[in-house]
């Protein structure tokens, strides 16, 4: 493949800032690759990986400014939204080094012989090992938490893997500046440079995906570019995971009895979860079933004054501008579909917020309408105003699989009274994180998180958000009758690690 320059564009502009790298050859796919197999005895000691990743978190604090001014100029999210995500990246790779000095991700589960069980059990003993080099793929909407120092770059590397991230093409300016700080961390620590690879274009990406050395992969974008790569992961010779997160649409319902109670409160906090960065974040509420009678009708204009007030904002990218300009004409050109504020074009490169309006029935049964049960990525909803509970469950029935499925409740449901706790179990069956009387943007990194849904949303049970992300690149062996000298130190009877494991049954901690 032949190379070409990579430039810095100014999504407020359209115009090409400066040229930062060139395309990746597929030789340069294969060199970054293999040198960051070369570097996996360097992570092999949970303390060295550990400190290095608490000195990544330093040395990108440390160049905040810098950075935070190259990622607006080539994102327009602005200073204050990319300051405030800069800090999560950070936290982020904090609380991984946490988790590798915790040693508890491991799992390690010792075994003694017991030749009185049916059938007997032999010495056994098990834990986790890296599984190697990762493929990472960056999102354009989080040019530092879902890119090159992001939550899969940090979960891998506290596993142990090198990683290779491909760049994305909105901001390449700042993931080569983010690259160059890790390595500056990871010199610090004696780790090779090759430890983070970064590769530009499209054919590299694809390349990434089916090297014999790349052992599985991350993914965080469209549902095209997303199942392409994950077919061709599992297309290879030596098929490997691949955790991608493709598209959502974050179904909202709201009770009769909770617009009754709050509607002008519910339409307001709609809004802004649809118009927060300019409707640019993967759990962004896309449909919502909402009553079609008065409380509704309230709900509606208290949405309609709070959009209105809304500025016209700009997208990552002027391909995402036209996309989304385009999609909300052709929904908003169905039968029956209204638009109490209409959404697309607010400038030569900006957008204006808007939503739309359907009857519900017309989604539950008929097809022609399958295009508002799609993601549109940009500030825009659906609402579609159900006539009776039987009507809105028809909906749901269609719906694919979410990272989020929210719930608005009265307060008598929200105590146990009415629907609600039904309406939870049948929210559950479509999304990884079910919110209830709140909205599902702003995804807290915390243990208990889970980011990730049935497909489309993600192409694994896993979650890219929160500790346990970690699992995704990670395999279980199990050592059996090994003499202690032989064992690793994580497996041996007198944990000289200190570890946290389950030792014929007991907990340790």
């Amino acid at each position: 493949m032949a190379a070409a320059p990579v430039w810095s564009v100014d999504p407020r502009t359209g115009k090409q800032r400066e040229q930062v790298a060139v395309e990746a050859t597929a030789q340069e796919v294969d060199e970054a690759v293999r040198a960051a197999h070369a570097a996996r005895g360097a992570l092999a000691d949970r303390t060295v990986r550990a400190a290095f990743l608490r000195t990544a978190a330093d040395q990108l604090e440390d160049a905040k400014e810098p950075l935070v001014e190259a990622a607006d100029a080539e994102t327009a999210l602005g200073p204050v939204r990319l300051t405030g995500e800069l800090a999560r990246t950070c936290y982020q790779l904090r609380a991984f080094a946490d988790i590798v000095d915790e040693g508890e991700f491991l799992g390690v589960v010792i075994n003694h012989p017991d030749a009185t069980a049916t059938p007997p059990i032999p010495d056994l003993r098990r834990y986790k090992v890296p599984l190697g080099v990762v493929a990472v793929y960056s999102a354009s909407n989080f040019p530092f938490a879902f890119s090159v120092a992001g939550g899969d770059t940090a979960s891998a590397l506290a596993a142990g893997c090198p990683v290779v991230v491909k760049a994305h093409p909105d901001h390449p300016g700042l993931s080569e500046l983010v690259a160059s700080v890790l390595r500056r961390a990871a010199a610090l620590h004696g780790i090779p440079d090759g430890v983070l690879g970064l590769v530009h274009g499209f054919e590299a990406g694809v390349e990434l995906v089916k090297h014999p050395l790349v052992s599985a992969a991350g993914f965080t974008g469209s549902v095209r570019g997303g199942r392409a790569l994950f077919d061709a992961a599992a297309a290879r010779p030596a098929p490997i995971p691949f955790h991608g997160e493709l598209g959502s649409l974050n179904p909202v319902v709201i009770t009769e009895a909770a617009a009754a109670e709050r509607a002008e409160a519910i339409g307001t906090g709609l809004a802004g979860s649809v118009t927060l960065g300019v409707g640019q974040f993967c759990v962004k509420p896309g449909l919502v079933l909402a009553p079609a009678g008065a409380a509704g009708d309230r709900l509606l204009k208290s949405l309609t004054d709070a959009v209105s007030d809304t500025d016209a904002g700009v997208l990552l990218d002027h391909r995402m501008r036209d996309n989304f300009v385009a999609g909300v004409a052709e929904r908003a050109g169905l039968p029956d579909v209204d638009a109490p504020v209409t959404p697309g074009a607010g400038g030569e490169h900006t957008v204006s917020p808007g939503f739309l309006t359907v009857p519900a029935g017309r989604l539950a049964t008929e097809s022609e309408y399958d295009l508002l049960l799609e993601e549109c990525f940009g500030p825009v909803t659906v609402v579609a105003r159900y006539a009776d509970e039987a009507e809105a469950n028809a909906v749901l029935a269609r719906l694919p699989g979410n990272l989020t499925a929210t719930v608005h409740l009265s307060a008598e449901e929200e105590a146990g009274g009415g629907r609600g706790a039904e309406i939870l179990a049948e929210l559950t069956p479509l999304a990884g994180r079910v919110v209830v009387n709140a909205w599902p943007t702003g995804v807290a990194v915390a243990p208990a998180q889970q980011h990730g849904g049935p497909y489309p949303a993600t192409t694994s049970t896993s979650t890219s958000v929160g500790g346990t992300a970690i699992e995704r690149w990670l395999r279980p062996v199990a050592y059996q009758n090994a003499a202690e000298g032989l064992l690793p130190a994580e497996l041996r009877d007198g944990n000289p690690l200190g570890l946290p494991r389950r030792y014929d049954g007991r907990l340790e901690r």
